[in-house]
């Protein structure tokens, strides 16, 4: 299917609803939408993101998204069955992420909080060093477990998943996100 960069423009600023079920355990936070996720509608969806290949290679889902159109039903009420879920830090569409101000991060993170007070996962893992210290205002965070909490859940930052990161594989970055997994009881 694919989209031409015109029908992608269209997207710019636009949102995609958090994909959040009632016993969610691992929260996924991603920085932003991109515009081909929100002309999908799915999380982390384009085509060179390497999110759900790397929760496939981790064991923590058993199928394979289609870039072209998104999760289907089933998908998305197997995910959130899992106790899987997936919000950002800033709800609007942008091509990069860099398009973001400090002030947008920091009220993500904010809001992110205000979240997980609401839902309680065992596992809050935001993909994304770089964001997550703007976000949280931790300027010597590292990937894997913080020391702090949010509201009691463990909070971990794992590698962004975007084809932008060139410093992971979709073999480390499975392994990140099953430690994750593992921690929060999915798996």
């Amino acid at each position: 299917m694919g989209f031409t960069r015109a029908e992608l423009e269209a997207f710019r600023g636009a949102t995609v609803p958090d994909l959040i079920g009632d016993a969610c355990r691992l929260l996924f936070v991603g920085i932003n939408p991109g515009l081909w996720t929100a002309a999908t509608q799915t999380h982390f969806c384009h085509p060179s993101n390497r999110f759900y290949p790397a929760m496939r290679r981790g064991g923590i889902i058993d199928w394979e998204l289609d870039t072209d159109t998104g999760m289907t039903d089933d998908q998305r009420a197997d995910f959130v069955a899992a106790g899987i879920g997936i919000t950002n830090l800033v709800q609007r569409a942008t091509v990069r992420a860099s398009e973001l101000s400090r002030k947008e991060l920091r009220q993500g993170g904010d809001r992110v909080r205000s979240l997980v007070e609401e839902l309680a996962p065992v596992v809050v893992a935001v993909a994304g060093v770089t964001a997550y210290r703007e976000a949280f205002g931790d300027r010597g965070a590292g990937l894997g477990e913080q020391e702090t909490t949010v509201a009691g859940s463990k909070l971990w930052v794992v590698p962004n998943p975007s084809g932008l990161n060139a410093h992971e594989t979709i073999d480390s970055l499975a392994v990140w996100y099953r430690r994750a997994a593992d921690a929060s009881g999915v798996i």
